[in-house]
């Protein structure tokens, strides 16, 4: 489903291009010409098919997504009924990407949220400092199981430790999970089952073979409050797919207005290292990159402009009767 905020592109990427079979088992001809012998950057173009329409992948079916406040929200702005969220916005799904369209009874409707007030609260934040066997005292209380735990505090666990091992810079830390270094019990129902929040609860935990020490705080937030917004925009199926053409694609292209070499290009774009030149670039490459709208990328110092991002999001272009998500990024010239 696409994003709620309307500027990021979204993708599932699936299956190849296949705009040929083959290339009879040769591959193009790359420029590496450079200062450095061979090794200059490269920018690559990689591109993935997707099947089906885009009205089939992101327009959202509101009685199966999670959590449960998506519908309710929905039909709360259809009837004009007072419905807020607090923290979260009231169409959040559990994936990459929240929905941004919906329909019912044949009309599609645009999801969004209005920001219409903030809320000053108090919630409990656990964290986990990790404690080496010879740092705890003999007379300290043995630590318990995750397992042990209620299924609120188990999940609480599983997010503090990430924060925990990241401070021994043993991994990363789950965006959008962890939070001030530990984990938020926002759901105050859910937080009157915790153990752990309790003053007689244990004082530590053991969690993949690591013994923690529990230590929990009652700290303030600013959250803001959001209104469900929801806008009739067609009621055709044709009428929702030329929207999300509109919204989505980058480029159109067509096979029969390419040159062969430029359709070479796009042929080897589709394979797994994609298709790579260092500039100055080819004029099949060039004119493949005019073509979807990227003239930034003819500048050898493109890296340094402003507003150029590369590798960071995939785009979308109709090629015929297809939808083909691509990225462009820069890679090392030795990187075969």
């Amino acid at each position: 489903m696409p994003s709620s905020n309307p500027t990021r592109r979204r993708v599932v990427a699936a299956g190849g291009l296949g705009l040929v079979a083959s290339l009879a088992g040769c591959s193009l001809n790359r420029r590496t010409d450079g200062d450095d012998g061979g090794t200059s950057r490269q920018l690559a173009l990689s591109l993935s098919r997707l099947d089906g329409s885009l009205r089939e992948r992101y327009v959202a079916d509101l009685t199966e997504t999670e959590p449960a406040w998506d519908e309710a929200a929905f039909d709360a702005a259809l009837d004009g009924e007072e419905f807020t969220t607090r923290h979260h916005t009231p169409f959040l799904a559990r994936g990459d990407d929240d929905p941004t369209y919906a329909r019912r009874n044949g009309t599609y409707y645009h999801l969004d949220s209005l920001v219409v007030g903030e809320e000053t609260v108090a919630h409990p934040v656990l964290r986990l400092y990790e404690v080496e066997s010879a740092e705890r005292d003999e007379d300290a209380p043995e630590p318990v199981s995750l397992g042990s735990l209620p299924r609120v505090d188990e999940r609480a666990v599983q997010i503090a430790h990430f924060a925990a091992r990241a401070r021994g810079n043993a991994g990363g830390v789950p965006r959008g999970l962890v939070e001030r270094d530990g984990y938020v019990y926002r759901d105050e129902a859910a937080a009157s089952e915790s153990e752990l929040l309790s003053p007689s609860g244990p004082s530590y935990v053991e969690h993949r073979r690591t013994v923690y020490e529990v230590d929990v705080a009652r700290e303030t937030f600013h959250e803001t409050v959001y209104r469900p917004d929801v806008d009739a925009v067609a009621t055709s199926d044709s009428e929702m797919e030329t929207i999300l053409r509109a919204e989505l694609l980058d480029a159109r292209l067509a096979r029969d207005d390419l040159s062969s070499e430029e359709r070479d290009v796009l042929i080897e774009a589709r394979r797994r290292e994609g298709y790579r030149e260092s500039h100055p670039y080819s004029a099949a490459f060039e004119s493949v990159l005019k073509k979807l709208g990227h003239w930034a990328y003819l500048d050898g110092d493109v890296e340094k402009d402003a507003g150029v991002e590369s590798g960071l999001e995939r785009r979308f272009l109709a090629y015929d009767d297809s939808y083909v998500t691509y990225t462009l990024r820069f890679v090392s010239g030795s990187d075969e």
